[in-house]
């Protein structure tokens, strides 16, 4: 089943409302309406939209601008196209800093709108998935930060010198921390093979935990953060 896309069209004239609305209403959009920006703050405070049309010049109190203002802060995610007339110009480009995906001059065509408004949803789209694959890339826990694109570690703001399988070895055990992880999958997650016994396994990860533990503990002798759990293997603490 399709994703429904929920919009929003905000605009003080009543046939621009309900010209838009046709125009945007397919394929099982839903396109709700406002008239005034105070109408669309009620709206938007409990309802969350994919996308909104926004007449910059409203009536009342709240304008195009601060209306996308409120936008931003309550639904950064949402996809903001400005309606403005030949004479606001400046305050077009005033809201596209702001972080209005895109501005037509009004009349604008509703098959315009219908593109603009595609247009802005699908780079919402593609900032969310490049921010989800920047967090996939940042592994975080407690005052340690390792960047794998950068491969880099940073703990209580202190740069660590770390090896790749050093770097490997933490990001492991991090990712891992409800658990505590035993020497022959560390080794595999590490060297990339299977250990026959557990006593080789447990002679190949200690020099390993050992070169770690210098560039993380305050006391090597009396670890921290890189937990020995006897008889069963190793883990991260923040």
């Amino acid at each position: 089943m399709a994703e429904v896309v929920r919009m929003l069209v905000v605009d003080d004239e009543e046939g621009i409302r309900a010209t838009l609305k046709g125009a945007l209403q397919r394929d099982g959009t839903l396109v709700a309406t406002a008239c005034s920006g105070e109408e669309a703050l009620d709206l938007l405070r409990d309802t969350a939209f994919d996308a909104a049309v926004v007449d910059l010049h409203l009536g009342g109190q709240v304008d195009g601008l601060r209306l996308l203002e409120a936008i931003r802060w309550r639904w950064p995610n949402m996809a903001v196209v400005i309606l403005t007339g030949q004479g606001s110009l400046d305050s077009a480009l005033v809201a596209i800093r702001e972080d209005a995906d895109d501005y037509l001059l009004k009349p604008a065509r509703p098959s315009d709108v219908r593109e603009a408004v595609e247009r802005a949803l699908e780079r919402r789209r593609e900032e969310s998935l490049r921010r989800a694959t920047v967090d996939q890339r940042v592994v975080r826990r407690g005052g340690f930060v390792v960047d794998l694109a950068q491969h880099s570690a940073i703990m209580d703001g202190r740069a660590l010198d770390l090896t790749p399988q050093e770097l490997k070895l933490l990001v492991y055990l991090m990712q891992n921390n409800q658990r505590v992880v035993p020497p022959p999958e560390l080794v595999r997650v590490m060297r990339d093979y299977e250990v026959d016994n557990l006593h080789e396994a447990r002679q190949i990860i200690k020099w390993y935990i050992y070169r770690l533990r210098q560039q993380v503990e305050t006391d090597p002798a009396k670890p921290r953060h890189i937990l020995n759990v006897r008889g069963v293997g190793y883990r991260f603490q923040e």
